[in-house]
This record gives C-alpha cells, sequence and structure tokens, in this order.
C-alpha cells in the first residue's frame, strides 16, 4: 500500500461565465488532479467542493485561487488516503 495526500478544497465564488473553468485551469496549471467535484448554486454565488491530489504545497494552490477576481473565499482539509500499488 502507498499513502497519498488528498486535499479537500471549498471554494465560495461568484456564479458567472467562465468562473469554474477558470477555476478548474488553475488547479491543473499548479500541477493538482481533480479528484472529485460538486457545485452548489444559489443568489448568484458557487460553492465548489474539491477533493485534489498533487504533490506541491497546497498553500501554494489555496493562494493562486484566491487571486481569481471571483473568488470570494477558500478553505482546505488534508487527508491521508491509502491506497492499494499495482505491481
Amino acid at each position: 500500500m502507498t499513502a497519498t495526500t488528498e486535499h479537500t478544497l471549498t471554494c465560495r465564488m461568484q456564479a458567472e461565465p467562465a468562473a469554474l473553468e477558470r477555476l478548474c485551469q488553475v488547479v491543473r496549471v499548479r500541477g493538482f488532479r481533480i479528484r472529485q467535484m460538486s457545485a452548489d448554486s444559489a443568489d448568484g454565488q458557487l460553492t465548489i467542493g474539491l477533493t485534489v491530489s498533487g504533490e506541491r504545497p497546497i498553500g501554494m494552490l489555496q493562494s493562486q485561487l484566491e487571486k481569481l477576481h471571483t473568488v470570494a473565499q477558500v478553505s482546505t482539509e488534508t487527508t491521508l488516503a491509502l491506497a492499494l500499488a499495482r505491481a
């Protein structure tokens, strides 16, 4: 078995065209892989839940997401996941 670190991000942002696309692009460009995503829209706001994995510090991704003009808040939680190594 190998251990991988997964991070759960909750991102609250303005619901405007291409906002979700920009968020996904930042995640990809910063070297993270989206494992799971959920989205909820209410009152002109999007609440995006992301589970991501990657080798870079999650603080770097959080900082970059917070720089997007549509993003109001980003919070993170880190978990350790065990995965079976395939030989």
